[in-house]
């Protein structure tokens, strides 16, 4: 696909491909038709710097939707090092959120870049099922959450997160959900 999968990345050159993943999950949230000139041009680096990366569209799209599905996968555990767990789990649920609405908003071009490809199940549902083990289980340990919550069952606690407009409040939305949710998983908590 690119420079990255030949080794590790200098890191100038991995500064640089970050930037233009931050610049792309933005711009392609807004308009999914943005020009990779202007995303390149935004990130502050030149053509050949960009297509070295990501020689098309379509391997832009793909590794802007890995690079936030890692962000939000790598956020439980950094949670779980600085929080308790039953905190750590609430915030890494915004956090959910906030993915969940950049995915809506970037919807119109995975699906232009995945239409030969079929689905998305295999780059994005195992580290987030990870994730949700890593948190369920921290919690269920400290006996602040109810026992033998899988991580499907919070999963389809949390599915009308998928329904919330993200043109919307969205935020004030998700928020009620997930305290909903996480009311929801303190009950019958041991530990409560």
């Amino acid at each position: 696909m690119g420079q990255h999968r030949d080794g590790p990345l200098r890191s100038d050159a991995q500064r640089n491909r970050d930037r233009i993943l931050e610049v792309a999950l933005d711009e392609l949230t807004r308009a999914s038709d943005t020009p990779l000139s202007a995303i390149a041009k935004k990130a502050g680096v030149g053509q050949g710097t960009f297509y070295r990366n990501f020689p098309s569209r379509e391997a832009l799209i793909l590794e802007v939707y890995r690079y936030e599905v890692r962000q939000v996968s790598e956020a439980a555990c950094q949670l779980l090092h600085t929080r308790a767990p039953d905190r750590a789990l609430r915030e890494w649920m915004d956090r959910l959120a906030q993915y969940a609405m950049a995915k809506a908003g970037l919807a119109e071009a995975i699906r232009k870049a995945t239409s030969a490809l079929g689905t998305l199940a295999g780059v994005g549902f195992g580290p987030l099922i990870e994730a949700v083990t890593l948190l369920l289980e921290a919690n269920e340990k400290a006996g602040t959450i109810r026992p033998g919550v899988s991580a499907d069952d919070f999963l389809l606690a949390i599915a009308g997160l998928w329904q919330i407009d993200p043109h919307g409040d969205w935020q004030g939305r998700a928020g009620r959900l997930m305290d909903l949710v996480m009311d929801g998983l303190r009950a019958g908590a041991p530990g409560r």
